[in-house]
Order: C-alpha cells, then structure tokens, then sequence
C-alpha cells in the first residue's frame, strides 16, 4: 500500500473523501488527515507519506506553499494532487514549478480520481520497481526485523542496495522507514554491528588485529582502526588489553 495523505481545512469535505472513494482497492492507504500545509509538514516529519492530496486554498499555509516547502527540502518530495474549485484552477497551474502534475477539479468526481490515483499508482510501481504490492502498514515492523536480521548476517559486505534487491522494496523507502521505526539511518546500524562484533573478536588473543579487520567487513586495516577509535575513543589494541577477560562493550 502508497500512504496517503489528505490535506483539507473542511473538515467534512475530508471525511467525505476519505470514505467515498474505495482507496485500498486502488492500492492506497489514507495514513491521516490534516487541515492545513503546516500541519501535513508536521505530519511528514514523522510520517512515511508517497502521496499528499491537498485543496489550494486553506489558511496558515495552502496548498501551493505546501508543494513549494516540499520541493525545498533535501529528501525527495511526495507526489502532490490539487483538489481545485474552478475559481483557482488557473492559480494552481501556477504551482507546474513546484512538480504539481495532477489536478482533481471540486467537486470531486469519482471517474476522475480513480483515472487520477490510477495513473499515480503506476508511477510509483514503476519508480519503486515493484513486482508484488508494497508491504501492508502493519507488517512494517516485520520488515524491520528482516532489516536487522539481513545487518546481523551481512554487516561485513551488506548494503542498502542490496538489502533492497533481496527484500523487493525500494532503497528509499526502506531508508525512510529504517529511520522512522529505529530513529538510526542504514549505515549507522550497520557500522554500529561491525564495531561490536569487532569487539567480540577482540576477546580472542590468538585473532589479529588486521583478520578481525577484513572479518568484519574492512579491507584497510587502518580505516578499521580509525573507525574503532571514533566509534570508542580507543584503538582496538587498547580496548583488547583493557578488557583482558571481561566481555564485550
């Protein structure tokens, strides 16, 4: 399932598209609903949203702020879609800049949205390269157990890339959810499982430095050394006699 995001100072007017439409069958799931381009920025910062539907006209920030504050930030932007009266249509082509594509004209007609999300759901197949649907919300947290297993197993060689061939997900919104349900990114859960093992392996005196190095997934052992150093503000041949038969950190 895409999240969706229904941005909407009318309250009824939100509730009413929230229900009149069969959203899931078209693979989308509305994951909140929010009054205005404030509070939906609010809602993504928390949120993974691939979809944001926001009328034009709203206070404190309207739909093209909205689109305009998204296309600035780092992270790529959701799709936007205007809900747009035909008194601001000709407001809302201005907002072309901003990557607004899609227009779904008030009031909303049921043929128009299904062409419209149909069309949206195939962009994003096509984009995150998906053969099967994506993951339903409540086998995310599945997901990220299958993250931390595939770090676990492969912390020596493992990578984003592939950890996102091997699960059929795209890398960015793994990256996304990876951050959002650990409050860590990829490369730092991943660096964090080499510097333990790391220190497993140092509790043996007969393993050298530089094969703890290659095993944990170093080819130099000098970067290893000043990654172990940064990691414990200790060389690895300092933590090994420090912890002379104690466990590991």
């Amino acid at each position: 399932m895409y999240e969706l995001l229904l941005v909407d100072d009318e309250e009824m007017s939100r509730n009413s598209l929230a229900t009149y439409f069969p959203w899931g069958d078209y693979g989308f799931h509305i994951c909140g609903q929010v009054s205005n381009g404030k509070e939906a920025l609010d809602f993504m910062d928390s949120h993974i949203v691939h979809v944001v539907l926001t009328d034009i006209s709203m206070p404190i920030m309207d739909g093209v702020q909205l689109a305009e504050r998204l296309r600035a930030r780092e992270e790529e932007p959701p799709c936007v879609v205007f809900l747009s009266a035909y008194n601001d249509f000709q407001y809302a082509q201005n907002a072309i800049r901003y990557g607004v594509r899609f227009y779904i004209l008030k009031p909303s007609d049921f043929g128009e949205i299904k062409e419209t999300f149909s069309k949206i759901r195939e962009e994003l197949d096509e984009k995150y390269h998906i053969e099967e649907p994506l993951a339903p919300v409540n086998d995310e947290d599945e997901i990220i157990c299958q993250v931390l297993e595939y770090i676990r197993t492969d912390y020596r060689f493992g990578t984003l890339g592939e950890l996102s061939k091997k699960s059929h997900l795209n890398a960015s919104y793994l990256s996304q959810l990876i951050k959002l349900k650990t409050g860590k990114n990829f490369v730092d859960l991943l660096f964090e499982m080499r510097m333990k093992q790391a220190c497993i392996l140092l509790q043996d005196p007969e393993v050298k430095i530089y094969q703890i190095s290659s095993l944990v997934g170093y080819t130099n052992p000098n970067n290893f050394t000043r990654a172990f150093r940064a990691y414990y503000n200790q060389s690895p041949k300092e933590y090994r006699l420090s912890h002379k038969g104690s466990g590991s950190r």
